[in-house]
C-alpha cells in the first residue's frame, strides 16, 4: 500500500463565534468584562480580545498575567492573581456567559448559504470552539433553530488540550472520518484556532472581518469605506502573519473559492505544510 496526496477536500473545521456565529465575536468578550467587573479589576474590549479563541479558563489566565491587569487585581486584593483566583473568576464567568449567550447567537449575514454551498461541493462540517461543553451546548441549540447543524462539535474541555493545541481539530478528523488531515481546512478568526489547524496538518484560512480582529458589528463592518477597510485588512493580515495562515478572507461567506482553490493545488500535488501561505483574498466576502 503506498501513499497518495489527497485530490481534493473532504472536511471544513469551523470555529464558531466570529466565523459563523456572533459577528465581531461579542458574546465572549463581553462577558470577560462583566466577570472581571465582579471583581473590582476594570477590563476592556480590546483588552479581554487579546488571548481569544484559547479555551476560557485559559484566556483569563493569560489576561491576568498582563502587567497592567494584574497590576489592577493587585491594587483590589493586595497580591497577584493565582491559579485559584483564575478559577474564581472563571466560576463567575461560566453562569454569565450561559445566560447572556443567546444575546449574541445570531447567524453571520449568507452563512447558510455559504454552507449549503459546501456541503454541495461534498465537504463535511466539523467544528470546535473555545467555549466549555456547557456553553457550546447551547451555542449549537440556538444554531440549531436558526437552520446551522455542523456534522460534529468538539468543545474545548472535551480534548486534553484546548487551542492552540491541534487536538480538537483532530477529534474532528476522526469524528468524521477523514482519510487525510491535509484534505481539512480548518477556519477561525483567531490566532490559537489558526495555529490549531495548521499544527493539525491542515489548509487553513483566517477570518479578518467577521471575529475578533475587527470587533465590529455586521453594520459596523458595512459601514467601512473602502479606504477603511483595506487598512483594516492589512493591520488584521499583520497580526496573523506569525500563524502562517494559507488564506485570508473577510468573512466565511469568502470560502467556496478558497476550496476551489485549495482543491486546484491538491490535484497538483502541494500540501498544506509545504504550501505558501498568506494569500490576501479579502474581496471574497
Amino acid at each position: 500500500m503506498n501513499y497518495s496526496n489527497p485530490a481534493q477536500l473532504q472536511a471544513a473545521i469551523l470555529d464558531w463565534a466570529g466565523t459563523v456565529v456572533d459577528f465581531g465575536s461579542f458574546a465572549p468578550t463581553q462577558i470577560f468584562v462583566e466577570a472581571f467587573a465582579e471583581f473590582g479589576v476594570s477590563l476592556t474590549l480590546e483588552e479581554a480580545r487579546g488571548p481569544m479563541g484559547m479555551g476560557k479558563w485559559d484566556h483569563i489566565r493569560t489576561l491576568c498575567n498582563v502587567p497592567t491587569i494584574a497590576s489592577r487585581y493587585h491594587q483590589a486584593f493586595g497580591r497577584l492573581p493565582t491559579d485559584e483566583d483564575v478559577t474564581a473568576i472563571y466560576q463567575r464567568f461560566m453562569p454569565l456567559q450561559i445566560d447572556k449567550i443567546a444575546l449574541h447567537s445570531a447567524l453571520v449575514p449568507g452563512a447558510l448559504q455559504t454552507l449549503r454551498r459546501l456541503r454541495a461541493n461534498g465537504l463535511k462540517i466539523g467544528s470546535c470552539s473555545g467555549y466549555p461543553k456547557r456553553v457550546m451546548d447551547k451555542v449549537v441549540a440556538l444554531a440549531a433553530s436558526s437552520g446551522y447543524v455542523a456534522d460534529h462539535v468538539v468543545a474545548t474541555d472535551e480534548t486534553p488540550n484546548g487551542r492552540p493545541w491541534p487536538a480538537q481539530a483532530l477529534a474532528n478528523v476522526i469524528a468524521l472520518g477523514i482519510e487525510d488531515v491535509a484534505a481539512c481546512v480548518k477556519v477561525d478568526d483567531t490566532l490559537p484556532g489558526i495555529l490549531e489547524g495548521r499544527r493539525a496538518g491542515m489548509w487553513t484560512v483566517a477570518l479578518m472581518c467577521s471575529g475578533n480582529a475587527l470587533g465590529l458589528t455586521w453594520e459596523g463592518y458595512q459601514a467601512l469605506t473602502s479606504e477603511q477597510l483595506q487598512h483594516q485588512r492589512m493591520r488584521i493580515a499583520a497580526l496573523f502573519e506569525g500563524a502562517q495562515p494559507h488564506y485570508l478572507v473577510d468573512t466565511l461567506n469568502g470560502l467556496p473559492a478558497v476550496v476551489n482553490d485549495i482543491n486546484r493545488r491538491l490535484a497538483a500535488g502541494e500540501m498544506p505544510q509545504t504550501a505558501q501561505a498568506n494569500a490576501l483574498l479579502g474581496s471574497l466576502g
